[in-house]
């Protein structure tokens, strides 16, 4: 029924119960799951399995459990129910030879992380306990998020001292025990998830599916099939039903990144989700209505978006319930020790290495303005610790755009060299004129530069030079700046 594949070291530690009135069907789905690493037992229907895991809870508890639907005594969807209500931490997977549409919701709300259908895939069931796995880890470390935020300092994965990110803690704490919706804003590797994750840890949902939709990851065909579902035959490719994030997440959190990037189609259905809790897959004529707690996130500015007609100013105002702001890191460049001291304790427990900054080292992450944001840093610290002959990370160690200047990438460096303003690039001469008269020169100079190393994508350029968008236009006017082509 299922072929052997080669064993995978880092599942001996997931038990999985498989439960089945089928003994053939029981012992083949656990010799396969025993091939690739994991370890198992199989129950005959809900009653033996609960009382499997009730005596397995104080030790070597069960991590998965993969149902049939229909058993006798207690079947699948009465069995995910006592998990549910007892059990929460384990992650259910449903497989039935009968699969309709209507008991894959069920199945869903009631948290099964998939459903599949006889006779099964191999690929199909080893992603799917791939997935199990992810989420059940996910899951656990949920539980312990609260005790992470009462460490105000460090907020779990959400580090800084910065004011800025205090009034960011503040929010998290303030909003996290509501159900309402959450529209995180900032640069991109600000660190928008990590909030949206903390949110979710502190809320009553914290044990329920934290899920992740990204909007510009996607491609645009595929944007409504991921997010709402589909039903077989629906479109071309579409060869089974399939749950899509919405139902996923019900009873927990669906964050969406990137809204900005939604297509008006999307924006369109999304509304309705948000006022009612309702939705149809697509191709389906069936009404699901689920309970969701929506976070959105962006990199761009929506009011600006709405103002140009790329984004629904109804779905703007649904969704700008609360706005929590993230600053980019070169405005609190007094949390870059603190980060970088934190990523570093992190990849040197993980690599199982004992590192320190130099001095000259630390004095390089403090002088650059980390274009990338927090991620940009992470990943200079870990490449760090990995490439670090001794326990001292110097100069060498660190990528040569924090060391070269002539690697400068970040948008103040972008800028200065396409206006001629580098230190040593350009010769300065004067004659007497009045002040105002004497700075057009460079402020045309500089505007231009900025715009076109950001590809006059305006909203960007008015963010790098720190003014609004409506005196950036103004400014482009004053000094006729045409974009080109």
């Amino acid at each position: 029924m299922f072929m052997l594949s080669e064993r995978n070291t880092m599942s001996e530690n997931v038990r999985i119960l498989i439960v089945d009135d089928d003994p053939v069907v029981a012992e083949s789905l656990s010799q396969f799951l025993k091939a690739e690493g994991y370890a198992t037992a199989t129950a005959g229907d809900g009653d033996e399995a609960m009382g499997m895991i009730e005596k397995a809870a104080g030790n070597g508890a069960f991590s998965i459990v993969i149902t049939d639907l229909i058993m006798p005594r207690c079947d699948g969807m009465q069995l995910l129910k006592r998990l549910r209500k007892k059990f929460s931490s384990i992650v259910p997977i449903v497989i039935t030879g009968f699969g309709k549409i209507e008991s894959a919701v069920e199945a869903v709300k009631l948290g099964a992380a998939d459903y599949l259908t006889k006779p099964l895939v191999d690929d199909e069931l080893r992603l799917a306990v791939s997935k199990a796995v992810n989420q059940q880890t996910l899951l656990a470390e949920n539980a312990t998020l609260r005790g992470q935020l009462a460490e105000r300092f460090g907020m779990g994965s959400l580090v800084g001292g910065d004011y800025r990110m205090q009034k960011v803690y503040d929010l998290v704490d303030a909003v996290a025990p509501s159900k309402s919706t959450v529209l995180i804003t900032g640069d991109s590797g600000t660190g928008k998830t990590l909030v949206a994750r903390a949110i979710h840890g502190a809320s009553e949902r914290r044990h329920r599916p934290f899920v992740t939709f990204g909007c510009g990851s996607i491609p645009e065909t595929l944007l409504e099939s991921e997010l709402f579902g589909h039903v077989k035959g629906s479109f071309t490719g579409a060869d089974r039903d399939k749950a899509g994030k919405i139902l996923a997440a019900d009873g927990g959190t669906l964050f969406i990144d990137e809204i900005n990037s939604a297509t008006a189609a999307l924006q369109m259905k999304l509304l309705r989700v948000l006022q009612e809790k309702q939705f149809e897959p697509v191709g389906s004529t069936q009404t699901i209505t689920v309970d969701v707690r929506f976070i959105l996130a962006s990199n761009q500015s929506l009011f600006d978006l709405v103002q140009e007609g790329r984004f629904r100013e109804d779905l703007y105002y649904r969704i700008n319930v609360v706005n929590i702001k993230l600053p980019p890191l070169r405005e609190r460049a007094g949390d870059v020790q603190l980060l970088a001291e934190h990523f570093l304790a992190r990849f040197c427990h993980e690599m199982s290495r004992d590192r320190r900054f130099s001095e000259d080292a630390m004095a390089a992450l403090q002088a650059h303005d980390w274009p990338g944001n927090v991620r940009e840093l992470e990943n200079a610290v870990e490449r760090a610790v990995l490439l670090s002959k001794g326990p001292t990370i110097e100069l060498a160690d660190l990528p040569e755009t924090l060391t070269n200047p002539a690697w400068g990438n970040s948008p103040a460096n972008r800028i200065a060299r396409r206006s001629g303003f580098a230190a040593g690039d350009a010769d300065f001469s004067w004659s007497p004129m009045p002040l105002c008269e004497a700075m057009k020169d460079p402020e045309r100079r500089i505007l231009l530069a900025a715009l076109e190393a950001n590809n006059w994508n305006r909203q960007e350029t008015a963010r790098q030079l720190d003014i609004n968008r409506t005196t950036l236009y103004k400014k482009i006017k004053q000094y006729g700046l045409d974009e080109p082509g």
